[in-house]
């Protein structure tokens, strides 16, 4: 990665928004049904006028906070600890971010938010600093519902988008999680890829015999069949079994990359939406070094943190499985007017630096959070 930066500048701007994106239908996750998305957005600005955006979505569930806490924290915390600080490289100020404990959705948005300041501030995108490619293969997330209705939506997505890959939700009992992948394999052929993210939903002494079955089903992966810990028990399982296990939930941030890689870990998802850009390029060196396939994974995000992630996921190595970074495709309203497209199952990289000059901040100012 090119190491050149730009002189430091102190941060001078600071606003926060809180936006509700509608989906198409309602969507069933593995623990909560919504009709909507929130997101957090936080806009950065240094002296020299240039400015970075980035977005989190809020699932209290999924990232421990709420769009109130998580405003909250900026405010009170994060805040003060970075307006004046001097920006070049995100990285630096990830260090400075992190003598705060815990607070991981409010690191992973000024950190992004940061790096897409980088962009505007070189006029040079960051997927092309890193050496990336040009066209991102991407996969398509296919939420639980009755087996019939997700072959649908599987022949459906792949008429339209041409996706090669798709994910499967599963959780939905392992005789139902196997008769949904019968079912979309049946509607979409032997030429798509298929794996299946249980969402740890099963007992740990199930995780085998769930693993090989979905395998027998043919699923290439599969990823949280239980609670994943860094243990024995991790090394046992993954090595009872003959499909790569993926490693989602269970690993909460870098320390946790280490520590699943030595326990053999074969495959990692690692998500700038949730880890933040920093923190998500150290944990791909670590599964390159070990020979571990990386997974861009999919935090719900919209336009605005799918740019953010493609850029991540442009970087990653040919082997990397697909981003599944298109959950975009399932919101009927966005933040910008420069939505990804989807075309025989990928992403083609734009040239615009930045993705906060994309955004519309006059419709925005509505939901500008003040104090």
């Amino acid at each position: 990665m090119d190491r050149h930066f730009p002189d430091a500048e102190p941060i001078t701007g600071w606003r926060v928004f809180v936006r509700r994106l509608a989906y198409e239908r309602a969507v069933q996750w593995s623990d909560l049904t919504e009709t909507a998305a929130t997101f957090v957005v936080l806009r950065i600005e240094t002296a020299s006028g240039c400015a970075g955006a980035a977005e989190v979505a809020v699932k209290p569930t999924w990232v421990g906070a709420t769009a109130a806490s998580l405003v909250c924290a900026l405010a009170e915390m994060f805040e003060p600890l970075v307006r004046g600080h001097n920006l070049s490289d995100p990285r630096q100020l990830r260090t400075v971010l992190d003598a705060i404990p815990g607070n991981q959705p409010a690191k992973t948005l000024i950190d992004n938010a940061c790096w897409d300041w980088l962009g505007a501030r070189t006029g040079v995108p960051l997927w092309r600093r890193m050496q990336g490619r040009a066209q991102v293969p991407v996969s398509w997330a296919v939420t639980r519902q009755p087996p019939a209705a997700m072959a649908r939506e599987a022949a459906d997505m792949i008429a339209r988008h041409g996706f090669r890959t798709l994910k499967i939700k599963g959780g939905q009992g392992m005789a139902l999680d196997v008769a949904c992948l019968d079912a979309v394999r049946q509607a979409v052929g032997d030429g798509v890829a298929l794996y299946v993210d249980a969402n740890g939903a099963y007992p740990a002494a199930d995780a085998a015999g769930y693993a090989s079955a979905l395998s027998r089903a043919g699923a290439i992966m599969v990823e949280d069949p239980c609670a994943f810990v860094p243990d024995q028990g991790y090394t046992a399982l993954q090595q009872s079994v003959n499909v790569p296990l993926l490693v989602d939930f269970g690993m909460t941030g870098v320390r946790d990359a280490h520590l699943f890689l030595e326990r053999g870990a074969r495959a990692l998802s690692l998500k700038p939406g949730r880890f933040g850009l920093s923190d998500a390029l150290h944990m791909r060196q670590l599964a390159q070094a070990a020979n571990a396939t990386a997974v861009a994974g999919l935090m719900g995000e919209s336009a605005l943190g799918t740019w953010a992630g493609l850029q991540f996921a442009a970087a990653l190595p040919p082997a990397a499985a697909p981003a599944e970074l298109t959950w975009f495709l399932a919101m009927r309203e966005q933040m910008l007017d420069d939505v990804p497209v989807v075309l025989d199952g990928a992403i083609a990289m734009p040239d615009w630096p930045s993705v906060c000059e994309r955004i519309d901040w006059a419709a925005m100012a509505d939901v500008e959070v003040t104090r």
